[in-house]
């Protein structure tokens, strides 16, 4: 990993109107790289739709596109003019009519699609089998970046230590988590720097800010924390950019502030034999008051 600058968009979207969402993204992520010399602009969760859009699998399906594609293509011309980083999240298109997954879309300064990962841990009441409209994802891949080694999550895969733990064994530096994130502060803020501190990785977390279609309202306070879960960067609760300078040694010191040298590894540290019963099927053993059967 190289030192460089890290931003996060938030912005309030115009619920399902993709070429809005697009043009207004572009001019953000001009004002990124402009205002705060930003290598890395990420952008929040389904940014060309909101979240809930109160449309079919099928329906959805229609407003969005492939990636590559009209969801994608204005962007990648974007990042390529400006030489920078961009992850942007959307809904795509997988295959026939009705399938889509929710995804995260990282695209190279040279305008190409350097990596796309599907949310691999949508909402219950999200995903097809739980009677929503996406698909539910199967791969934590990390990209190789000239910046460093990046995996990305989305939204509800950040409640999920295995995930973040994955990408970091699998060389991750650099997690990002887009996010339309709707409960609470302290949920947003714990999980965000819990899954930096894990795994001894920056954590670059997008929320969006205002409603999507469904009046579901998106509370912001993106935030940028680093591998000793200090936070680097945080916004407020209105459209904004945050950015970061990020350090690629970030380890000499146990904390901000002191010369104190770090003397753990999160990773390295690890009781492996002990893990082996993480592998099986479970339940909380309190009952959530409203779940989502998943269906056959």
């Amino acid at each position: 990993m190289r030192e460089f600058v890290a931003a996060c968009v938030q912005i309030a979207i115009t619920p399902n109107d993709v070429a809005a969402n697009v043009a207004k993204g572009i001019t953000w992520l001009e004002r990124a790289v402009r205002e705060y010399q930003a290598d890395l602009v990420v952008f929040p969760e389904t940014v060309t739709t909101g979240y809930e859009t109160g449309l079919s699998a099928e329906a959805l399906w229609d407003l969005v596109d492939e990636a590559p594609g009209r969801i994608t293509q204005d962007v990648q011309a974007a990042a390529k003019e400006l030489g920078v980083y961009v992850v942007w999240p959307s809904y795509r298109r997988a295959g026939e009519r009705g399938n889509v997954y929710n995804s995260a879309i990282l695209i190279a300064p040279d305008g190409e699609i350097a990596g796309i990962y599907d949310k691999t841990h949508p909402a219950p009441w999200e995903r097809v089998d739980g009677g929503g409209w996406a698909l539910v994802g199967n791969r934590a891949d990390v990209f190789k970046t000239s910046l460093g080694d990046i995996g990305m999550i989305i939204c509800y895969d950040g409640d999920f230590p295995e995930l973040s733990r994955l990408l970091a064994v699998k060389g991750a530096e650099i997690i990002v988590r887009v996010s339309a994130l709707q409960r609470s502060y302290d949920i947003w803020y714990i999980t965000n720097a819990a899954r930096a501190y894990d795994n001894h990785v920056y954590l670059v977390a997008s929320n969006l800010v205002g409603p999507d279609a469904k009046g579901n309202y998106g509370f912001g306070h993106s935030m940028i924390i680093n591998p000793i879960a200090w936070r680097l960067a945080q916004a407020r609760g209105t459209q904004e950019i945050i950015a970061a300078r990020l350090d690629p040694d970030p380890l000499r010191y146990i904390t901000w502030g002191s010369h104190s040298p770090q003397n753990f590894d999160h990773l390295e540290d690890r009781n492996l034999d002990l893990y082996q019963e993480i592998l099986k099927e479970a339940r909380s053993r309190f009952e959530p008051g409203k779940r989502f059967p998943r269906q056959k």
